[in-house]
């Protein structure tokens, strides 16, 4: 699947419709956002089972805010509408690559099972 760019009205469709999605959280005046970005497009060729979705800061201020964005790009990993991983900085493909890999592989029973006691410690 092609990257589309996420509005913060396609968020809870697009979250519950796709098993994982990974967001670029970027700003058409960041330097490093621009560099980065044909690498996310690049690499959202090879998997078509994944929503590759770029978010606009200037423009959804109110998901970057949902997402604690304080510096832009950040990258973001969500699978089964639960944030696995979040990074701020541009990464090399080879590591976005890698990541994806780790994404796909992860024991999403024992995810939930240890969210779930996070949330009763609470």
């Amino acid at each position: 699947m092609a990257v589309v760019n996420l509005t913060t009205a396609q968020f809870e469709e697009t979250i519950t419709n796709n098993e994982i999605v990974i967001f670029d959280f970027w700003a058409e005046w960041c330097g490093p956002c621009k560099q980065f970005g044909p690498v996310f497009e690049e690499i959202s060729e090879k998997y078509p089972d994944i929503v590759f979705a770029k978010v606009n800061v200037e423009e959804e201020q109110e998901l970057a805010g949902m997402f604690q964005v304080r510096s832009i790009p950040t990258l973001v990993f969500m699978r089964e509408k639960i944030v696995v991983f979040s990074n701020p900085g541009a990464i090399p493909g080879s590591a976005l690559e890698e990541g994806i890999k780790q994404l796909k592989e992860l024991d999403m029973q024992q995810v939930h099972k240890d969210l779930e006691q996070a949330q009763q410690q609470q």
